[in-house]
Formats: C-alpha cells, structure tokens, sequence
C-alpha cells in the first residue's frame, strides 16, 4: 500500500492541473467533449473542465490580418492591373468558427475564396480612374480625362472614387462572412499597378509627356530670353543715343565757347591773335624733316620773311 500511495498521489495532482485552465484577456475558449462543443467562455481568469473527457479550444479575440497574393485582373475599360489587397478580421463566435473552419488557418483559405472573388468583381465592374482616385478629386478643366468620361458614359453611370469602391467592396464580403463566426472588419487595397507590357508604354508615354512639357518651357524660357535681350539692347541704344546726345551738346557748347574766346581775342589785338596763330601753324606742320616748296612771296612765310629782313 505504501508503494501505491506515492504513484496514486502523483495522478491525483496531475489529473487535477488538467482539471483547470486559463484564458488570458486577448483569447476566448471553447470546451468539446468527445469532440462535441458543450461551452464557451469569454471571460479571462481560471476555469474548471473535466479532466481526460473534455478539451479547451483557445481563439484569439484580436483583430488578425488576411493579406492576398497579387492578381492580374482586367478593369472595364480592358485595362490589365495588379491588385494586392490586405483585410482585417477577427473571431466573433467561436463555436460556429469551430464547427465551420476550425482554425485561422482555415479562416485564412476561406477568406481567400470570399475576398478575392469579391475584388476580381470589383475591379472588373470599375475603370482604372475609379480604383486610384478619391471620392472628392475633380480633374482641372484643361485636363480632363476624356476616355475615362467615355467609358462612363458606356456604362451608363457616374464615375464614384476609390473609397466608395472599397465600401461597396467590404459590404459585399461582410455577407459571407458571419456564417463562419467571422466579422470582417476592413478591406483595402495596398497596391495597383500596370502589368509589365502595359507599364513599359505607360512609362514611354509619361517620358513624351515630361518632354513635351520641357520643350514647351525650354521654348518659353528661349522665348523670354529674347525678350530680355532685346529689351536690353532697347535700353543700351537708348542710353548711347542720350550719352552721344549729350556729349554733343557739351561739345558743341564748348566749341562755342571757344569761338566766342577766339573771337574775342581776335578783336582785341588782331595782329598779335594772327601772328600766334600763324606760329602754332608753323609748329604743326614744319617738322625736322619737312620739306615745304612754296613762292617766296607767299604768306605763309610773310613773318619769316619779316624776320630775316630785319
């Protein structure tokens, strides 16, 4: 007996850990028996369950994340884009997430199914313009988009933004969803982007356009430049024409001055006003090696002359 007291004390302690167990706050239980769920708990702290016949299932009562593998889809206007949307999601009701997918993992696949059926027709209902634009965007007058205008008008309907296609979105997934003890919380889309071809001619026509509008500000900017240039040499002719103008003016003053002087130097002694002009003459043009062929009676000489007579 005193061999079995140990052993039978041991299985009692142990039967007894299994006996209980803890939910923390960011979880919710399930307890099965035989496989069979017989009650949910959503409260945290210790709880009892029947050792060996009973089970506890824990779910996380967070919001988890459910992210998408990218995927070519057509928009309605045939324009082919990658898509990758992310969605946000959490457990509401344990049992029936049990008895339907069990675990997040099946949670995950079956989200797969319901999201991405739902965003293929999303997205192949809507234009390009509508999936990456916001609701409020309005194009300026000189830009507006003409083929997307066009392609609304096909389909007999107004163009709506990227936040009313995700609302309309999510309420259409939102449908399928509590059937699996589910609440789908939010749907975005985190990425879209041209398919390899057509991203090569988006870029080779967003270089065209890039150089058009830098040939069309080069040719302003050239256009501009002449004007400055000829503005300057307005402003350059203007102000030599004025200077010429008024060295003129200072010149023809001076010149006068001059004359009025010389004049009147020639009025008050003639004959000595003659003679000193008659010397600076001779200063002038009788150099060391001049040589001058004239009459001996002209007047030029009429001073030497006089000079050497005497």
């Amino acid at each position: 007996m005193k061999r079995l007291i140990i052993p039978i004390i041991v299985l009692i302690i142990l039967i007894g850990q299994s006996a209980f167990f803890v939910v923390n706050e960011a979880e919710q239980a399930l307890v099965t028996e035989f496989g069979k769920p017989v009650g949910k708990i959503y409260t945290a702290g210790i709880h009892f369950k029947i050792p060996v016949i009973q089970d506890v299932n824990l779910f996380s009562k967070q919001i988890l994340n459910w992210d998408a593998d990218p995927n070519q889809i057509p928009t309605s206007d045939k324009k082919y884009i990658w898509v990758d949307t992310t969605a946000r999601w959490r457990i509401t009701d344990p049992l029936l997430f049990f008895t339907t997918v069990a675990t997040e993992r099946g949670a995950q696949s079956r989200l797969d199914d319901i999201i991405d059926s739902v965003v293929r027709d999303a997205v192949s209902g809507h234009l390009l313009t509508e999936l990456v634009r916001g609701d409020d965007y309005e194009a300026p007058k000189d830009q507006q988009d003409t083929a997307a205008d066009d392609a609304a008008a096909n389909l007999d309907r107004e163009l709506v933004g990227r936040d009313q296609v995700l609302k309309d979105l999510l309420a259409q997934a939102q449908l399928s969803t509590p059937e699996y003890g589910i609440e789908l919380i939010d749907v975005q889309i985190k990425r879209i982007n041209y398919v390899e071809q057509v991203r090569k001619r988006v870029y080779e026509r967003m270089i065209s356009e890039r150089n058009k509008v830098a040939a069309q500000y080069r040719s302003e900017g050239e256009g501009e430049k002449a004007d400055i240039l000829g503005q300057m040499q307005k402003e350059l002719k203007k102000i030599s024409s004025e200077s010429y103008r008024l060295a003129e003016e200072v010149r023809g003053d001076a010149d006068a001055k001059a004359t009025a002087i010389y004049a009147t130097a020639y009025n008050q002694e003639p004959d000595f006003y003659r003679f000193l002009r008659t010397l600076e003459s001779y200063q002038k043009t009788i150099g060391q090696n001049s040589r001058l062929i004239l009459s001996t009676d002209n007047d030029y000489f009429n001073y030497l002359q006089q000079t050497t007579l005497k």
